[in-house]
């Protein structure tokens, strides 16, 4: 009988999940233990949230591991004597120490949301859809010291759609980055990989996101804003009538963008056709829409607002919004009244 493949696992949200799971659904793997970040205090009474990998490891019967400091004695220990073969990362959200990337016979193997050596970092998928890229894809490699600077092993690509945001991709890439781990860790034990250098000259940066990074500046082009709502899904905000609004969905209008759109918004390209625009400032609503939402001038270009969630309210249809603020042409958003 062929002795399995003894793997420790470091991961904390939803992206790592389907990693996690294809190893535990895998014959050949025995998972010693989950790392992840420690349980979290949520919502107004505080409670303390187990993490999206605990919740899969538990209902699996692994044992879990949650140092606030892995780099620490304790959790070293722990580590070493596991004698595993192999450690797998997919955003774990801790940086592993040379002494940790050392122990397992076959190394580190992370599980990276970007076609490496671009986008390095902590969101690089948030960063890749900021960036308008029409493709993306999952790169497994072997982690070092450095940020995302490993050699590379195996890359799986998908294409972006128009409407496309941060969690739609990241649910694909997730899915790809545990069907590609699979792959990886045998063909890698098994001497069928050649494990190749990054290009640095090639590398991009995707930082950790800041609240800055959300806030909406309409007299950027309409694409620009787009990718920007799009990519940092589900926070970009903008103001309207001194209130805080979210804007969760939007669809950028010209005949260029028509033949992406899916079946549905036939209709809407049908309207587009009929609606008589006004030149307005940048985040005017200068046209609404009917069934679809309000049109807001940029700083080149107009956007429907498809989605928009308000302050303490529950995500709404853009034409849900027009009714139920009984929203006017001529009105602006980003613009608190004085």
């Amino acid at each position: 009988m062929i002795n399995p493949m003894k793997v420790v696992f470091f991961g904390t949200p939803d992206f790592a999940v389907p990693s996690l799971e294809a190893l535990v659904e895998h014959s050949r793997i025995e998972v010693l233990s989950a790392v992840t970040q420690p349980d979290k205090p949520k919502g107004r009474g505080k409670k303390l949230i187990p993490s999206p990998v605990k919740e899969v490891a538990a209902a699996n019967n692994i044992p879990v591991l949650q140092p606030k400091r892995v780099k620490k004695d304790a959790a070293l220990q722990q580590l070493r004597e596991m004698k595993a073969n192999v450690f797998v990362v997919a955003a774990y959200g801790q940086i592993l120490s040379s002494e940790i990337l050392e122990m397992p016979r076959n190394g580190c193997i992370n599980v990276h949301g970007s076609i490496l050596p671009k986008y390095r970092g902590a969101a690089p998928i948030q960063w890749s859809l900021y960036n308008g890229e029409t493709e993306v894809g999952i790169t497994t490699m072997l982690m070092d010291a450095g940020m995302d600077t490993g050699d590379m092993l195996l890359k799986a690509t998908t294409p972006v759609s128009l409407l496309d945001n941060a969690e739609t991709v990241g649910e694909r890439l997730a899915k790809l980055g545990g069907d590609l781990l699979i792959k990886t860790l045998f063909q890698w034990d098994n001497g069928e990989i050649e494990a190749t250098p990054q290009d640095d000259s090639q590398a991009s940066y995707a930082p950790l996101l800041q609240k800055h990074h959300y806030e909406l500046d309409w007299s950027n082009p309409a694409i620009a804003l787009h990718n920007q709502i799009r990519g940092f899904y589900p926070s970009c905000f903008t103001s309207l009538r001194g209130d805080t609004l979210k804007v969760l969905g939007i669809i950028p209008l010209a005949e260029a963008y028509w033949p992406q759109l899916p079946a549905e918004y036939d209709s809407l390209a049908q309207q587009w056709r009929n609606v008589s625009l006004s030149t307005g400032e940048a985040g005017e609503i200068v046209a609404m829409m009917k069934k679809f939402g309000p049109i807001v001038q940029t700083g080149d270009g107009v956007l429907l607002l498809s989605q928009v969630q308000r302050s303490g309210k529950r995500p709404q249809s853009g034409w849900d919004f027009v009714n139920g603020m009984r929203l006017a042409v001529g009105e602006k958003l980003g613009a608190l009244i004085q």
